[in-house]
This record gives C-alpha cells, sequence and structure tokens, in this order.
C-alpha cells in the first residue's frame, strides 16, 4: 500500500508490485500535500512484529488499519489485533480508517461485506463479555467515527479516496 502511494504521489516511485512483500519491521514514507507533509509508517502485522507498535502510537495523527479482503481465514485475527489498537488510550480521538485492500480480486469480500464481519465479531466478543465496565466509555463513539473503505494496492483503485481521507482529518485536527 505505502509503495503504491509513494509511486503516485512522489517522483520517484516506489517499488514496483512483483518485488513487493509483506512489511517486515517498517517501511517509512512521506508525501506532501498542500500546506501539509503526511509521514507514513508502515508496519509489519506478524504477530512478532506488533510489539513495535506502540512506540508509533504518540506520533500519530490517525490510524489507517489494513486488512487482506481475500484472507477470510485470517479475519478473526484481525479484528482482534485491530481491537487493540482501539482500546489503546494513546490512540483516543484519532481519525480511525479501516482499508479493505485487494479489491481488485475476484475473491476479495465487498467493503459492506468487511464491515459487517468487523461489526459481527464485535458483536460475538459484547456477548461474551460479562462485566461492560471493562468496556472503555468511549468504545461506541469512536466505532461510529471509524471509516472502511477499499483499495487495491496493486492497481491503486481507492488509494487516492484513502489519502484525500486522511489529508482532510489531518487538516480538520489542525484547526482544532
Amino acid at each position: 500500500m505505502l509503495e503504491k502511494i509513494k509511486t503516485m504521489y512522489n517522483p520517484t516511485p516506489g517499488m514496483r508490485p512483483e518485488k513487493i512483500g509483506p512489511t517486515v519491521g517498517q517501511n517509512i514514507g512521506k508525501i506532501t500535500l498542500p500546506s501539509t507533509e503526511l509521514r507514513f509508517y508502515d508496519l509489519g502485522g506478524q504477530r512478532d512484529i506488533r510489539s513495535i507498535w506502540p512506540k508509533y502510537y504518540d506520533e500519530c495523527h490517525a490510524v489507517v488499519f489494513v486488512v487482506d479482503a481475500c484472507d477470510q481465514a485470517r479475519l478473526t485475527e484481525n479484528w482482534e489485533v485491530f481491537d487493540e489498537v482501539l482500546n489503546s488510550p494513546r490512540l483516543l480521538n484519532l481519525p480511525l480508517l479501516l482499508l479493505a485492500n485487494k479489491q481488485d480480486s475476484p475473491t476479495s469480500l465487498s467493503v459492506a461485506e468487511i464491515r459487517e464481519s468487523f461489526d459481527a465479531w464485535q458483536r460475538a466478543r459484547s456477548n461474551r463479555e460479562t462485566d461492560e465496565e471493562d468496556k472503555p466509555k468511549d468504545k461506541d463513539e469512536r466505532m461510529a467515527s471509524l471509516d472502511v473503505m477499499g483499495v487495491s494496492a496493486l492497481e491503486g483503485t481507492g488509494v487516492r479516496d484513502a489519502v484525500n481521507w486522511l489529508y482532510i482529518r489531518v487538516q480538520n485536527a489542525r484547526k482544532m
């Protein structure tokens, strides 16, 4: 995803898709838009890499969580990890964008299906929880502000919309 953003917005293109594998560790990129520089930290999602994520939380102005919309077998794991991100006090009040990647694939779940999968997972989790006092008070409000978009990091479909979404929210946050 980050390499496609770099290619679309910078004079020097990012890596070609056939050279890109899963992010191991981090990949940093930046783009310059009118009156704003957006810096991206693409952090690998493998279990042993997730421990580095909190080191970047204090520098965040928005959170973009990317899921592989073709990998239905890992959706439960994705939602568990995403829920941990949602519950981090250091990320409260930040814009939150969930990207369903690989929308170019015929086996990809649609944006609506991804949203429904996450909502169903949350409902099931809520039903399993016995003590509602453990639930963060801002969680419902935070979920109401969650945006879900479809993208194809391969073809670039939806990438500009996602970057525009970020740009608008970063600009709005500066005005506060």
